[in-house]
């Protein structure tokens, strides 16, 4: 049986999608049928069932995938591992949300870069990152989305703990979390917002959390990069829900205030996302296990 319609066959099952699938492969579409097609006719069975959204694949499809995928799998990586002892360097392209991939993944990798890694860098928001991840523009995505289906392969990276936060002089003006505590979230109507998005994301699922409410009002500020709004918040802006690990220095300094420290604060699970198989190519699977060692102590 022709190996290169195996891989187009895993690819199409992992993707859900020949369109998918062809853009992965560098193939046309008419191409990646042309070669399924094929497969079937070899095989006297239907693997795929077309439907609106892509593919299905059918009983025998799934049963084939289970059994030829670990292979072609394990082929990739004796392929690239041989290609490795023969190149200077390899490149990992990694994507994520800029603040957490400045401030925490990047760094945690550059100790590498002594071992021969390159690394490139995109940031973006998380349905665009997994939209390139899936596509091949990116090795490895940092993402508070968890990916569905069988193309891509995720793994809990770390909890992001999120801080409702001001500056001393709110803090003051609302007289501490205590007052606080007790009046409700309607003490915090006077201070003005600062958020990355005009939905309010952090601040809407902070008041869900804590609160059990909703925000009652736009935002003052919208920035989109989170060290942004903590330039904010220190200079007076108003308050903000941002990570701790973004924040403490400031915290520490007493630049920002903690305005509430409630007993369950809020999380973000963040998890790292790869296009399945790919972690048979050695220079992904090293940055991979390096990230989620590192991140054990984050």
């Amino acid at each position: 049986m022709d190996l290169a319609l195996l891989r187009t066959f895993v690819t199409v099952h992992r993707a859900g999608s020949l369109t998918r699938a062809a853009a992965l492969l560098g193939l046309s579409q008419p191409a990646v049928t042309s070669q399924i097609q094929a497969l079937e006719r070899q095989l006297g069975r239907p693997l795929f069932l077309r439907n609106a959204r892509g593919v299905t694949a059918t009983t025998i499809g799934d049963e084939l995938a289970h059994k030829v995928a670990p292979h072609l799998d394990a082929l990739t990586e004796i392929t690239e591992t041989g290609l490795a002892a023969d190149s200077v360097t390899r490149t990992v392209h990694l994507a994520g949300p800029p603040e957490f991939t400045a401030e925490r993944a990047l760094p945690a990798l550059t100790p590498l870069i002594a071992q021969g890694l390159s690394i490139r860098v995109s940031f973006g928001p998380a349905e665009e990152l997994l939209t390139g991840l899936a596509a091949g523009h990116h090795d490895l995505t940092v993402t508070a989305v968890r990916p569905r289906g069988g193309l891509l392969t995720s793994t809990p990276l770390c909890d992001e703990e999120h801080v409702l936060v001001a500056a001393p002089r709110w803090a003051a003006r609302l007289g501490g979390p205590a007052v606080l505590q007790a009046r409700g979230v309607r003490a915090l109507d006077p201070v003005p917002l600062v958020e990355v998005h005009e939905s309010l994301p952090l601040i809407t699922r902070y008041w869900s959390a804590v609160f059990d409410a909703k925000p009652s009002a736009s935002a003052a500020v919208i920035a989109s990069d989170l060290r942004a709004v903590l330039g904010c918040v220190a200079a007076g802006a108003g308050l903000a829900v941002l990570p701790r690990y973004l924040c403490a220095d400031a915290l520490g300094s007493g630049e920002v205030v903690a305005l509430l420290d409630p007993p369950v604060p809020p999380l973000r699970t963040y998890f790292l996302a790869v296009r399945t198989g790919t972690l048979g190519l050695p220079h992904i699977a090293r940055a991979h296990e390096w990230l989620l060692r590192t991140a054990v102590g984050w």
